[in-house]
């Protein structure tokens, strides 16, 4: 409920009409959730613009390279 109460602060203040949640690997779920919940019960004009997905590599000395998921979701506040 941070991720929700941020947007809806930024969208609120109108200091932002677009904003970009990007998240990786687990935190994809709590990404999509935060901009359902944002547009059914908060804000009222709002649509998901762009999703993009894609994977990083991300190295660690005790695992070696691994992939890693990714996505961008954009919420664009509609007048």
């Amino acid at each position: 409920m941070n991720y929700v109460l941020a947007i809806v602060t930024l969208l609120g203040s109108g200091d932002a009409k677009e904003i970009i949640l990007k998240a990786r690997g687990r935190a994809i779920t709590t990404a999509v959730d935060v901009a359902e919940i944002v547009k059914r019960r908060f804000v009222e004009k709002l649509k998901v613009g762009n999703i993009t997905i894609g994977t990083e590599e991300i190295s660690s000395q005790e695992r070696g390279t691994r992939a890693v998921s990714t996505m961008e979701i954009t919420l664009i506040k509609e007048d």
